[in-house]
């Protein structure tokens, strides 16, 4: 199915307008934006907007983080059309990670389209978190599967963290997961560890291509980070060279080159 036809499906605003994002602009690209200063921060994210489909964040890591950086970032997303997604993983009982989104410094819950989520602490963090994301219109991505190394996010976590979603399809919009783990298309799969130049990194990540990701495993959104804007790299340029690849693969597999 193509992008449009399965936004169709979703009932879920988020995971309807993600979609519609990445058909009309041709890109089925999210940048991971792990830089640590807040004007690197915005001229990188001002720089390959009109790329990608979703900006993923660790708001935490910001050095300089104010309440001016949330509103230039907003105003970047009306600018270019793409979703925010903070990677925060909450990890939680679900009083607790209810808190974390929606209180502290960050206030994630007042500007993050797309949130995840580690499955371990059970049913009650979805519910924590759906309690204040779902009548914003957010969504939940739940962490399925890991890029690093000896990742402990398999097989019968794995299984369960797909019936967890499914018991919870109004806000778990999909998973984060190295491949689409259901023969279905109810859930949208966000892929990260996608490179095209070095195979792994010094710290565990490991990484594939986007035609493997897209093509080969069913995936629907690659995650690139320092692919794009690692030392030296013209980002602009990086980010057209992955947006089109993995645009070239998603066309492929539904026939059409």
């Amino acid at each position: 199915m193509t992008y449009s036809e399965r936004a169709t499906k979703f009932t879920n605003k988020v995971a309807r307008e993600l979609f519609e994002i990445v058909e009309r602009k041709k890109t089925n690209l999210a940048l991971a934006l792990d830089v640590t200063t807040k004007q690197e921060f915005l001229n990188i994210t001002d720089s390959v907007g009109p790329y990608i489909c979703c900006l993923k964040t660790h708001i935490d890591i910001l050095v300089d983080f104010d309440d001016e950086l949330i509103e230039q970032l907003k105003r970047l997303q009306a600018k270019h059309s793409f979703l925010i997604f903070e990677d925060r993983k909450f990890a939680d009982i679900g009083n607790t990670v209810k808190h974390q989104y929606s209180q502290g410094i960050y206030k994630i819950s007042e500007w993050a389209d797309i949130i995840d989520a580690h499955s371990l602490p059970g049913d009650g963090i979805v519910s924590g978190l759906k309690e204040v994301g779902l009548p914003l219109g957010r969504g939940l991505l739940l962490l399925a599967e890991m890029s690093s190394k000896g990742s402990l996010a398999t097989g019968s976590y794995t299984d369960a963290t797909v019936e967890m979603a499914q018991r919870h399809k109004d806000f778990v919009i999909g998973f984060i997961a190295g491949r689409k783990l259901l023969m279905n298309d109810d859930f949208v799969t966000m892929t990260p560890g996608v490179g095209l130049d070095v195979t792994k990194d010094g710290l565990g990540q490991q990484y594939r291509t986007p035609r493997d990701v897209i093509l080969e495993s069913g995936s629907d959104i690659i995650i690139v980070g320092r692919g794009i804007y690692g030392s030296g790299k013209d980002v602009i340029a990086e980010a057209r060279r992955y947006r089109d690849v993995g645009w070239n693969a998603y066309e492929e597999r539904i026939g059409k080159k």
